[in-house]
């Protein structure tokens, strides 16, 4: 029987591809290889497991359009104050702002000197193709879904970011990706490599300015290496308007007692549809991915996240707390592997769903896959309403029934913003959760 086509097509060609005369041949390859595999790939359906929770049904992909230098009525400098003020920590070391407008990108002199790349993915590629070929399709492979390979053909800009052997960097790289709004589609790839020893901060956002008439899409493929003895903290916040359908593949390759710390919070968007990976390929690697989400009126959130232990001695820990109200829905998988030869990994997982109404629908499924008999690891999952004898608490002394909600909505998220180590990052997401409980 055949797959039932539940989407309208994406009408692109392969005269769209960002491709010119000026294009470094490794992005060129890249963006042909990967606009044949979409081609080749079919669109996914509900007879997919990954999918099976999140329809396409009502995506008019046949009508959207390419950004390719649509401009916006708002400038770089006036994204810049709007956006990176609410988030600038004493230590800046650079930001980029990637809008329909192009992107533009700072980096202070003093990084520069010691080695920091921090620069579009083009430049990236004609400057220091060796480092760039090391992960560019490498961590995220086209073949990973339908809209890895649409992302990696039609990305016309990347950001690219490159730490130098040993380098400690104290101060925090920002990034902002502006969606365009109103009818258009826009992709982009973040890529960032830690060499053997070094370390970074690095906070980056996914936002439009407001909500939209029509249907807009993003895609966006994010590819992360870390080497032996490396250092990541990487805060990532998601805050599209309602009319923005993301679609997103993630995955940070962790070598040698590399050590990453992921904290991804989920707030916008009509449709939320992303793969969240770690790869633990070092003995001694370790990962640490904290996230948190709340949707609310038509919201749909869905997250497949996965933890692999291909090394000995490898340690993961995943915490995903959401809150849904009026018909938000979100929809979590998780998985731990573990190979053969990860001897004495350790990993555990856990999804905690608040439901704050009675329209609303969580869906939580944790799994393990374990391929060797000298490990431990675990799972939880729960979802639940407000506990009555908190909320009696609350109200005996006086606190009135919405502010109670608050309360208890603030303590249940309050174990994963104690994790956010950049505190006007945590008070932008404490923001946006008072702004869905009003």
């Amino acid at each position: 029987m055949p797959r039932k086509q539940l989407t309208s097509q994406i009408e692109f060609t392969r005269e769209m591809l960002p491709l010119d005369k000026t294009t470094p041949r490794i992005l060129a390859e890249y963006r042909k290889m990967a606009w044949e595999t979409f081609q080749r790939l079919p669109y996914p359906t509900l007879e997919d497991e990954d999918w099976r929770r999140t329809s396409l049904r009502s995506l008019n992909m046949d009508e959207l359009q390419l950004v390719n230098g649509k401009t916006s009525d708002i400038q770089q400098d006036e994204i810049a104050e709007r956006f990176f003020q609410p988030l600038t920590e004493q230590h800046q070391g650079g930001q980029a702002i990637l809008s329909p407008e192009g992107l533009s990108i700072d980096l202070t002199p003093e990084l520069a000197e010691k080695g920091v790349v921090f620069t579009d993915l083009e430049t990236a590629a004609r400057e220091h193709p060796s480092i760039v070929e090391k992960i560019l399709g490498k961590i995220i492979d086209p073949e990973d879904g339908k809209f890895a390979a649409l992302t990696g053909a039609f990305a016309k800009h990347g950001i690219f970011v490159y730490i130098p052997k040993g380098l400690e960097v104290v101060q925090t790289l920002h990034s902002i990706f502006l969606a365009a709004s109103d009818g258009f589609a826009q992709f982009y790839n973040l890529m960032i490599y830690l060499d053997e020893g070094a370390s970074l901060t690095y906070a980056h956002e996914t936002s439009s300015l407001e909500d939209g008439q029509d249907q807009a899409l993003t895609g966006e493929n994010l590819e992360i290496y870390l080497g032996p003895g490396a250092n990541l903290k990487f805060i990532e916040l998601q805050t599209l308007s309602r009319n923005v359908w993301s679609f997103g593949h993630k995955k940070v390759q962790v070598d040698k007692d590399g050590k990453l710390d992921w904290v991804i919070g989920t707030i916008g968007s009509h449709m939320t549809k992303h793969f969240a990976s770690v790869d633990l390929v070092g003995q001694g690697a370790e990962s640490r991915v904290t996230g948190m989400f709340f949707a609310n009126s038509k919201q749909h959130l869905s997250y497949k996240t996965q933890q692999n232990h291909l090394a000995p001695r490898t340690y993961s820990n995943l915490l995903c707390k959401g809150a849904l109200t009026e018909t938000g829905r979100s929809v979590w998988r998780g998985m731990i592997y573990v190979a053969p030869e990860a001897k004495n990994a350790d990993g555990y997982q856990a999804n905690r769903n608040l439901l704050l109404s009675e329209g609303a629908r969580a869906t939580s499924i944790p799994g393990l896959e374990i391929l060797n008999d000298e490990v431990r690891c675990s799972h939880g999952s729960t979802v639940g309403k407000i506990d009555l004898e908190q909320m009696f608490y609350l109200q005996a002394r006086g606190i009135p029934r919405p502010e109670a909600e608050r309360l208890i909505v603030h303590g249940f998220f309050e174990d994963v913003l104690s994790r956010i180590p950049l505190a006007r990052v945590k008070e932008r997401l404490e923001q946006s959760i008072n702004r869905k409980l009003i």
